[in-house]
């Protein structure tokens, strides 16, 4: 069980600096079908654009602003220079386990098989070529997403709903082993936290003496959905080595 809070994941997203086929700077737009995600922007100006039953959003991104969004929510981070945020996920390795869709074309969320090769980025030797594959992947996903915005923004809520429903039956064959996901993560790290706070009513706290310090490694930049991608690797952080006492001087010191 990872001790990182709350059985959440945490990643630095640099956004995507390069505007789309409607003029638009940033990401791909897509939704999660069972966690709720956070941006704590540290970095940038920008903006996310949300869609949901209820309508359309566009709110402003500065160091310091904190936004979350509930399954569901179709969301698209936009860069207006420099745009840096913290992501906080809830049900750490869900997402990476399926439950996040991006709003391609109603036909390509249809056929698992072309979603399926439409959201992967194959190995590529070159950098450059793997940041046009992204490229790509973003330019299909807001292809999709324009007509779900504007039938929103027009109150007809249908093609969103729709694609509601094309997102869950394209996710239903994998979607059978998310459960324990979230029970040997956030379910079992509760469970784990409710067994404490028994022992710290009974006057107990034999949990106390295991303290320990977690840190995790340096994370390697990726191409995400949204920009470059740095997730940090919560699931087993090593504990953090103790404080080295000073040491002699660096002419004493063996080569």
């Amino acid at each position: 069980m990872s001790t990182f809070p709350g059985g959440t994941s945490l990643s630095f997203l640099d956004v995507y600096d390069d505007a789309a086929p409607d003029g638009v700077v940033g990401g791909s737009p897509h939704l999660h079908l069972a966690s709720t995600e956070c941006y704590a922007v540290v970095g940038g100006e920008g903006e996310l654009h949300t869609v949901t039953p209820d309508g359309c959003r566009e709110i402003p991104l500065h160091p310091g602003a904190v936004v979350w969004f509930t399954p569901g929510t179709v969301h698209r981070a936009v860069n207006h220079g420099g745009l840096r945020v913290v992501v906080l996920m809830g049900n750490a390795g869900l997402p990476e386990a399926g439950d996040a869709v991006m709003t391609f074309p109603a036909d390509v969320v249809a056929d698992p098989d072309r979603y399926r090769a439409a959201a992967t980025l194959p190995p590529r030797a070159t950098e450059a070529e793997r940041a046009a594959d992204a490229r790509a992947r973003r330019d299909l996903a807001v292809e999709g997403f324009l007509p779900l915005r504007d039938a929103v923004r027009a109150g007809d809520p249908e093609p969103l709903l729709a694609f509601h429903t094309a997102a869950a039956a394209l996710v239903r064959a994998r979607a059978g082993g998310w459960g324990a996901i979230v029970r040997g993560g956030p379910l079992d790290q509760a469970g784990a936290t409710l067994a404490l706070v028994g022992d710290v009513a009974r006057g107990v706290a034999p949990h106390l003496r295991r303290a320990a310090v977690h840190e995790a490694r340096r994370p390697e930049r990726v191409f995400g959905m949204c920009g470059r991608l740095s997730p940090v690797d919560v699931s087993a952080a090593p504990p953090a080595a103790p404080a080295a006492r000073p040491g002699p001087p660096d002419e004493e010191r063996p080569s």
